[in-house]
């Protein structure tokens, strides 16, 4: 580098590096993002003056550490019941985990903004009978095997390995059955039909000042 310098510095002020030559360079053959420029000599001062551009680049901001990987390549879609206090501890359980492999999307079917058309048709009144999960294939699945390939897909899968033979499964989906059934008395809510009512009166009112429903 030093010795590219001394060329281009003797190219700009001379063979004798005379200080009194007044030559403008823009560069060099051997790095053109060099310009060197000499200025006149300032009385008193040995040397001129000269000035160093170089080419400048932007900094590319580092990726954050900690951050989410992004639920566009998701695995599978766990549809849940955010009004559901008992089974919201289980949601924030597997979605804490699954800021390590982003392979889960969540989808909220107490929300207003639920659409069956982007869950394979799925109504309100159907999922929320028992839990569903789709993959990204678009295959369905419910009850203990939802569970299982939730689970499996944030590296828990030995929780509901043993699920995967099917006398326990039977027995398994039998238990979570009585569960589902009676999920909105233990859990402190209205029954079933009347969560319906309620949820299709909502939806009238926010028709009114909307083109667009979604039940």
């Amino acid at each position: 580098m030093a010795s590219r310098l001394t060329t281009a510095a003797s190219v700009c002020f001379g063979k004798h590096g005379s200080p009194s030559l007044r030559t403008r360079c823009h560069g060099s053959a051997s790095n053109p993002l060099h310009k060197f420029i000499s200025y006149p000599t300032v009385a008193g001062l040995r040397y001129p003056i000269r000035a160093i551009h170089g080419a400048t680049a932007e900094a590319v901001a580092p990726k954050k550490a900690g951050e989410e990987k992004s639920y566009q390549d998701w695995k599978i879609k766990m549809l849940y019941d955010g009004e559901c206090p008992l089974c919201m501890r289980e949601v924030n359980m597997l979605r804490e985990r699954n800021k390590q492999y982003g392979a889960i999307k969540f989808v909220d079917i107490s929300s207003d903004d639920y659409s069956p058309e982007e869950n394979q048709g799925l109504d309100y009144k159907t999922v929320m009978g028992r839990i569903h999960a789709i993959q990204s294939d678009g295959t369905v699945v419910t009850d203990v095997e939802a569970f299982r390939r939730l689970y499996e897909e944030v590296g828990l899968g030995w929780v509901y390995a043993i699920t995967k033979y099917k006398p326990i499964a039977t027995i398994a989906d039998a238990v979570y059955g009585v569960w589902a059934k009676y999920r909105l008395q233990i859990t402190g809510r209205p029954p079933l039909e009347e969560v319906l009512e309620l949820r299709k009166k909502n939806k009238v009112e926010v028709c009114s000042d909307s083109k667009t429903c979604k039940m």
